[in-house]
């Protein structure tokens, strides 16, 4: 059956190699379920039921992926994605959480119908690499900074808005050592990385009494507080365009670069270097952005976390359906997942941080109509606090500067017309 199903001999791999390729990638990825839940407490929600959510969010989206595309790629809810949310949405736009998960069902369905009629390839192929590189690393500085302030290192100062909190307390001292930990254990290759920085830090802190915790197992909570609370109505606010684009924009990207990558790292490309079936693949992931937000969670988006499981053998759909059951059996850590403090998480998001800064390397830095607009994307984003002014600061000032330079030839019509509609946004919404 499995045979039948995945085309297994076809893949040159077998039942025992994607079992391991999925259990590698999980424990890569596993991290989300402790930091999701913490992230999205922040807007308002229940911690237990974003819990649960995450979990059958991401098992949904493994389960498609595999079952539907027959690729070895992991999907839960997105990293960046979770705090733009969170961060921005709710907590600066002041949009409930109800009416941002609205907005998260809306981008699943527009990713939806631009894969079947094929808008999206028009689209990324429209935005400059470099441009794209930028997007990235500022959601991965916006990230960094999200870290820093769970982990109490930065703190708000009335003079200077930010500043450097008390190295000697707990907090910062605990999340010091969950990133050396994280960063010098993936150096070494140690698969679970992150997750083993999250998991020391806080039985470190349950050791010596600076956390409680209930037990490690448990029937998991209740996902009713969550479950089809999304307000459609309200994501139709005009005002929230704007942000549903940038759930898409972002998501597309994502999306699109974490499959390609993976493809080339597993050979899985066809000879003129395209993927086969990235068709599915998509639909996969807008469908499982879709039962994501109807569940109670951000935006759910393909793991390159995905390519330590091809790297240990994992070809085929089966990869991703053991990642997707690993979800399923984490439902029962939900007292673990609770114990997990702020502070333990936050190494986690400051050395995504970094790893996703990698993006930069796209750019032509001796290209300073390249760089400007690069530049600026990337500051703006945690700067502003919000994902959305970074991408419009960033097509802005592409197009504005290669026209003023005497490069109009380089700007695309899908560049122009997102300029407008940024520009429309700042002067009338």
């Amino acid at each position: 059956m499995l045979e039948k199903i995945f085309h297994l001999s076809e893949n040159n791999t077998n039942v025992r190699q994607e079992v391991l390729a999925g259990v590698t990638t999980f424990l890569t990825m596993a991290y989300i379920i402790f930091v999701n839940p913490s992230l999205l407490a922040a807007a308002g929600m229940d911690h237990g039921a974003v819990f649960v959510a995450t979990c059958l969010a991401a098992a949904i989206g493994c389960f498609i992926m595999g079952l539907y595309a027959n690729y070895p790629v992991a999907l839960a809810p997105g990293m960046g994605l979770n705090a733009f949310f969170a961060f921005t949405v709710v907590g600066q736009m002041g949009y409930t959480w109800q009416v941002a998960l609205g907005a998260v069902f809306f981008s699943g369905i527009c990713f939806f119908l631009m894969s079947v009629f094929r808008i999206r390839e028009w689209i990324i192929n429209s935005i400059p690499l470099s441009l794209r590189g930028g997007i990235g690393a500022g959601i991965g500085l916006f990230l960094g900074f999200l870290g820093l302030q769970n982990a109490g290192i930065v703190i708000e100062n009335p003079a200077t808005m930010v500043s450097l909190g008390d190295m000697t307390s707990w907090g910062p001292m605990m999340a010091s050592l969950g990133f050396i930990i994280i960063a010098a254990l993936y150096h070494r290759g140690v698969t679970g990385s992150v997750m083993f920085g999250i998991l020391t830090v806080s039985l470190i802190s349950i050791a010596v009494g600076e956390v409680q915790i209930d037990g490690v197992f448990a029937l998991p909570p209740s996902i009713a507080p969550t479950i089809l609370q999304l307000d459609l109505a309200g994501a139709m606010d005009i005002g929230l365009i704007t942000i549903i684009f940038s759930f898409l924009f972002v998501d597309m990207f994502d999306t699109s670069g974490t499959m390609i990558a993976v493809a080339q790292k597993g050979n899985l490309l066809n000879k003129d270097g395209s993927l086969p079936r990235i068709g599915k693949a998509l639909m996969a992931d807008s469908t499982a952005t879709v039962a994501g937000s109807l569940l109670g969670t951000s935006t759910t988006t393909s793991y390159i976390e995905s390519g330590a499981g091809i790297a240990v053998g994992g070809r085929t759909g089966l990869t991703a359906v053991v990642v997707g059951i690993l979800f399923l059996l984490s439902l029962f850590l939900s007292p673990l997942a609770a114990a997990i403090p702020a502070y333990a998480t936050a190494p986690a998001l400051i050395f995504v941080a970094v790893l996703m800064c990698h993006s930069l390397t796209t750019i032509d830095w001796e290209d300073i109509t390249d760089v400007a607009p690069v530049g600026i994307a990337a500051l703006a984003m945690p700067l502003t606090y919000s994902v959305a002014s970074g991408i419009a600061f960033g097509v802005l000032s592409w197009t504005a500067i290669k026209l003023l330079a005497g490069r109009g030839k380089e700007i695309t019509p899908a560049m122009i017309i997102l300029s407008a509609l940024f520009a429309i946004k700042f002067v009338i919404v």
